[in-house]
């Protein structure tokens, strides 16, 4: 009797211990509670911190249109293709040569060409290569070439009338140095220098392109001063004038 007293009094004294399954730790009621809190906890905080993320992008990346698409636009032109030098811009080649760009007003020079009407009727005073901004510089009118001149007539001759005229090579823009050679003496005189080609044609009296290089001009118009034409021609059908062109 008295050794089952003491089993009781033991097993009353000693705390209720819980079966483990072999190879797992041994998980104390309270605590496995504490645990079980903090797995729901986590899998909450991994989703808030995602939806967060996809905002803040979601907001920059609309910061980053409205910032490119508030700035103010401008027009420029720009070289479509090359531009020959000396090629005039018409209605009929706009469009060929040239092509309209929106860019940041901000970044756009004073010198800059922005509009068809501001380029008709120009010529190229050098080449212009393909996608440049076209600014003022790079062009002259007939007025600015013709300006310094006190009246400027267009005068025309065939190829044939020149010796070579440069080997049929001359295009509008084209500046061109014309000599006399006396045939008594044979000396050569410089008459008429800088002489600027208006327009040059083939043999259907087609005007040619200056993007054209490989047709010959048979025919060729240039400006001179009106009270040097009398001479010009007549030392045209005498034979006597020779040309060069001035190297660019």
């Amino acid at each position: 009797m008295r050794k089952r007293k003491e089993s009781r009094e033991q097993k009353e004294r000693s705390p209720r211990q819980e079966e483990t399954i072999p190879g797992q730790k041994e998980i104390i009621p309270r605590q496995k509670g504490i645990l079980l809190k903090q797995k729901s906890v986590l899998p909450g905080a991994v989703a808030m911190a995602l939806i967060s993320a996809v905002i803040i992008y979601v907001v920059m990346l609309n910061a980053e249109k409205n910032a490119l698409s508030d700035y103010e636009k401008g027009t420029i032109l720009t070289a479509h293709t090359v531009i020959p030098k000396g090629q005039e811009i018409t209605e009929a080649n706009y469009e060929y040569y040239i092509m309209e760009k929106e860019i940041d007003k901000k970044l756009i020079p004073e010198t800059a060409v922005q509009e068809e009407k501001d380029v008709i009727g120009l010529l190229p005073v050098a080449g212009i290569d393909a996608g440049a901004m076209l600014t003022r510089g790079m062009f002259e009118s007939f007025d600015e070439i013709t300006g310094k001149m006190k009246e400027p007539v267009v005068a025309g001759f065939k190829a044939e009338d020149l010796y070579q005229v440069v080997g049929g090579t001359l295009r509008a823009g084209d500046r061109i140095h014309i000599y006399t050679v006396d045939e008594e003496t044979m000396e050569v005189s410089l008459i008429w220098q800088e002489i600027f080609v208006q327009q040059v044609f083939d043999a259907s009296g087609n005007a040619i392109g200056n993007e054209d290089q490989i047709t010959a001009a048979l025919r060729v118009n240039i400006f001179i001063e009106k009270d040097s034409s009398e001479d010009f021609y007549a030392q045209l059908s005498a034979g006597s004038l020779r040309v060069t062109k001035v190297w660019d």
